[in-house]
């Protein structure tokens, strides 16, 4: 008999039952990287991420499914926009929050979001999310970035499908950056080679560091970087300072950050996050606003480091499509959405079928704008 639970708190599970359901060495699924959110305040009920995540337990209480999941009192931090549902919610007398995330905290990158140990398991674990939000109180559930075993799970559960489109760079086997860039258009090339040219000129370089690399001075200049990238826009940083040390801690093997430095003076910095044949970039920041700064220390030395260290594919963050121009290709995301309210579920219903359907001719045009054929798209 299976025995269903919610938890307050990802350090109240066995992180090794947890890890042996992800079927992935990704490491935001990882129990550590969701230990060092919450051990580190950065996720909480303090600022409207309060964790419930789900499990499903076989009669021997050993874990054959879970679901990180979050109560939220806002919108923010998810990267999957449904601030006009809110709207809708409130514009007939009704509340949108909280609401329950199926995802995983400010982190846009797709992975598994229902953990199982097999698929029928993964199954109760879907209809047990499509009944929740009802069973307590909330408005909705919402399935973010999940992979494709996630996505169809909650499609036969019987919830609203989503389409989104983000942009990854995929290694065709280079042997350095010469040879990538000889697959793009002459234009394309002269481009990066101008921009990466600016950085010599103004003699920055960018070097990529483990977190055992980095001294207590090093680290606070790193994180004041990325203070300000939030700062520029009026808003306190997602991730606290702890949250690093926690993850330094956690998954050192899985965190590195690309540092730009003019005469050996650190201007910018990238903080990203690898598993086996994939490197995510995360977050960004800097002192001063160098022309071409964020490309060379976001993009370029990312793909670089992929041709080194032979990384299949480098997944740089949400949005922009001027990665078109820097070697990058179109890839369709989905999440998936419960709404409570029959009417508004409805019209959330409609709209993400009418969305789907411009997503899809938006990729098609993004992929005619790349300079790789989609039939030329390695898997992933």
């Amino acid at each position: 008999m299976a025995h269903v639970r919610q938890v307050q708190s990802i350090l109240d599970v066995p992180a090794a039952q947890w890890n042996a359901l992800t079927g992935t060495d990704q490491p935001f699924v990882q129990h550590g990287f969701l230990a060092a959110l919450e051990a580190s305040g950065s996720v909480g009920p303090d600022n409207g991420w309060q964790p419930a995540h789900l499990l499903i337990e076989d009669g021997d209480r050993h874990l054959i499914a879970a679901a990180p999941l979050y109560a939220k009192g806002h919108s923010y931090g998810e990267f999957v926009f449904d601030f006009a549902w809110a709207n809708a919610y409130r514009q007939v007398g009704l509340d949108y929050y909280p609401k329950l995330v199926n995802a995983i905290p400010f982190t846009p990158v797709e992975g598994p979001r229902l953990l199982a140990n097999d698929d029928n398991a993964r199954a109760l674990l879907a209809q047990q999310l499509q009944e929740l939000p009802d069973a307590l109180g909330a408005s909705s559930l919402h399935t973010l970035f999940g992979n494709d075993a996630s996505t169809a799970a909650m499609n036969g559960a019987g919830a609203i499908a989503r389409r989104g489109c983000q942009y990854r760079w995929y290694n065709r086997g280079y042997d350095n950056f010469e040879q990538f860039l000889g697959e793009l258009s002459s234009k394309r090339r002269k481009e990066i080679r101008r921009e990466r040219k600016r950085m010599r000129e103004v003699d920055v370089q960018v070097t990529v560091h483990r977190p055992d690399e980095i001294d207590d001075g090093l680290w606070q200049t790193l994180y004041a970087f990325y203070s300000r990238t939030y700062a520029i826009r009026g808003q306190d940083p997602y991730l606290t300072p702890a949250f690093f040390e926690e993850l330094r801690q956690r998954l050192p093997d899985h965190v590195l950050f690309f540092i730009a430095s003019h005469k050996n003076t650190p201007v910018g910095m990238a903080f990203m996050m690898k598993s086996r044949d994939t490197l995510y970039g995360r977050h960004w920041g800097c002192e001063t606003d160098y022309h071409s700064l964020h490309f060379e220390t976001c993009y370029y030395a990312g793909i670089e480091y992929c041709i080194a260290h032979g990384l299949a594919c480098f997944d740089a963050g949400a949005q922009g499509e001027h990665k078109i121009r820097r070697g990058f290709e179109p890839v369709p995301t989905w999440s998936n959405h419960v709404i409570v309210e029959p009417r508004l579920a409805r019209a959330v219903d409609g709209f993400c079928t009418r969305e789907a359907e411009m997503m899809t001719s938006f990729e098609i045009e993004q992929r005619e704008r790349c300079d790789f054929p989609a039939a030329d798209h390695p898997a992933s």
